[in-house]
This record gives C-alpha cells, sequence and structure tokens, in this order.
C-alpha cells in the first residue's frame, strides 16, 4: 500500500509527461509504472512505492464541480514546492532546463541552510516549483 506520495494536478499534461519522464528516472531511479503523454494519469515507482503521479487538472475541476473557477491564481508567491535531493545538483538542473524546466534560480552554495548544501530551483512545465538540492 502506498501509504503517501505526491499527485500532481498539472493543465499542460503531455508537457508535464514528458517533463517528469526525462528526470524522474535519472534522479530519483523512478520507472514509470502507468500512463503516456495522453493522459489523463501517470505515475512512477520507486521500489514497488509511488514516488509521483500527474493527473489532468480540468478532469479533477470537473468531478470536484470547480470547473467554473479560474484553473490560475493571480501572481501570488509559491505556496508549495517539489525537493529534489541529487547527487549533483548542476548536472540535474542542466537535465531539467534540457528536458523542458525553467531556470528559477541558479545553482548555489547555501552555508546557511546548512553546511555542505547546494541548490538550485527551476519551474516545470506548468509553473510548479522545484528544489534541487545535494548536502
Amino acid at each position: 500500500m502506498d501509504a503517501l506520495y505526491n499527485r500532481l494536478l498539472v493543465s499542460r499534461f503531455a508537457e508535464c509527461f514528458e517533463f517528469y519522464r526525462a528526470i524522474l528516472p535519472p534522479l530519483t531511479g523512478a520507472t514509470l509504472v502507468k500512463g503516456s503523454a495522453e493522459g489523463p494519469y501517470a505515475n512512477w515507482d520507486v521500489e514497488g512505492q509511488a514516488v509521483l503521479a500527474l493527473y489532468d487538472r480540468g478532469l479533477m475541476a470537473v468531478t470536484l464541480g470547480t470547473a467554473g473557477f479560474p484553473a490560475e491564481p493571480p501572481a501570488v508567491q509559491d505556496a508549495a514546492m517539489l525537493v529534489l535531493r541529487v547527487d549533483d545538483v548542476d548536472q540535474a538542473l542542466s537535465l531539467c532546463l534540457r528536458s523542458g524546466g525553467a531556470l528559477a534560480a541558479v545553482a548555489t552554495n547555501r552555508p546557511e541552510w546548512g553546511p555542505t548544501l547546494r541548490s538550485a530551483h527551476l519551474r516545470d512545465p506548468d509553473g510548479r516549483l522545484i528544489e534541487l538540492q545535494s548536502y
């Protein structure tokens, strides 16, 4: 049984699917278990445990009766972030950017967060904030 995992509701399903399909295996060891770019659902596991799933945001809105609400909020600060611990932040960032991510903050050492912590921030094709970190 998967007790807890992230399911991202995405508006640009095919682009997000291709992005996570490109980065999750090399960065986390996760393998695609179910789904395709056509959607509306996909999930990746590590050793039989769910790590990340994608679901079409519009279909969830229909399920919840919120389809008439705006799909995107006005400009606000981020409310959530997906964090991936990686061996090499610079290499991981390069892979993410080549795979369709957008740079939010360059890779930098952050001793104020931890003596050996290095991080970079980017956005997935749907604009979701991702932190890559090593320590």
